[in-house]
């Protein structure tokens, strides 16, 4: 009992992460149905800044968390501008190349300017454990699950009661009628870009914390992961994207503590094979029939 305590705790911990990233990439689908392949390198970003500004300013981590979140977002609106807002109304197939190409770039941008060496992130907070039942739980994955959700708590009152908010389910509904009541879909969009963005840079930062090691590269494969969580909630719907990041997450750990850890990665595929064979809308999802 204690191990599965302890498994779920650490699922949780790493779920929250997967959820934060999932949550930018179904509200970008959600709003001009992208795939944006290009948000787990998002999440780099926010790591290397957190890295810098820790390292070189010596900011504590709130400054660093908040910081991270204002650059990603930043981040997120020029690549929106430069890369996705000029072949809007191109082919979903070009953007998606785009996505991946803008993805490459990030990568392979870093590891020119800062090498793709393997960086010790600085420990900003003192590391402490509690037992808890048995488990033991130590105050980064608290911090980590506790902001995760502020941010989710954050968001859903962002979209459900903000005059932007409401202009982003508009869009995501019918872009064509949101524009003729007035609402500007450009600048909808890149605040969607931004707050999805600034949640990954958040993200980048706690997993820094975490597990003390970043590098160029460490976007791709949870980018990935988060875009299945995606999937597997239901993509397009917030809550879905969460739900989907803590599954993930538990079904990570999980296959971890059983003594299968060479096959954690592959596990979270063959579980979006299946429900893309059982349930393609997703866990919150519904099927809607398109009419010809």
């Amino acid at each position: 009992m204690h191990t599965v305590l302890q498994q779920l705790v650490n699922g949780l911990s790493l779920g929250s992460i997967y959820a934060l990233l999932a949550l930018g990439y179904t509200m970008v689908y959600g709003i001009i149905k992208l795939i944006n392949f290009a948000h787990g390198d998002i999440y780099m970003l926010g790591a290397f800044w957190g890295y810098y500004v820790i390292n070189q300013w010596h900011f504590s981590f709130w400054p660093a968390l908040l910081s991270a979140m204002v650059f990603c977002a930043l981040a997120g609106v020029i690549i929106e501008y430069l890369a996705y807002r000029p072949l809007r109304n191109s082919p979903r197939i070009a953007a998606l190349i785009t996505a991946i190409g803008v993805s490459f770039l990030l990568e392979n941008g870093m590891s020119y300017l800062f090498s793709s060496n393997v960086r010790n992130f600085p420990q900003a907070m003192h590391v402490k454990s509690y037992n808890f039942l048995g488990a033991k739980v130590s105050n980064i994955q608290i911090l980590i699950l506790v902001v995760s959700i502020v941010l989710m708590i954050l968001l859903q009152l962002i979209i459900r009661r903000t005059k932007m908010g409401k202009a982003m389910r508009a869009v995501s509904v019918d872009p064509d009628a949101a524009q003729l009541i007035g609402i500007n879909i450009d600048r909808t969009i890149s605040f969607t870009f931004a707050l999805g963005s600034a949640l990954a840079g958040a993200a980048g930062v706690m997993i820094g914390l975490y597990y003390n090691s970043i590098d160029p590269l460490m976007g791709m494969t949870p980018g990935i992961k988060a875009f299945v969580a995606a999937v597997l909630g239901g993509i397009g719907l917030i809550p879905g994207a969460a739900l989907g990041g803590f599954v993930i997450g538990i079904l990570e750990t999980a296959t971890q503590a059983l003594g299968f850890s060479a096959f954690k990665d592959a596990v979270v595929y063959v579980v979006l094979i299946i429900i893309l064979l059982v349930r393609p809308a997703g866990i919150l999802g519904k099927n809607i029939k398109e009419k010809v």
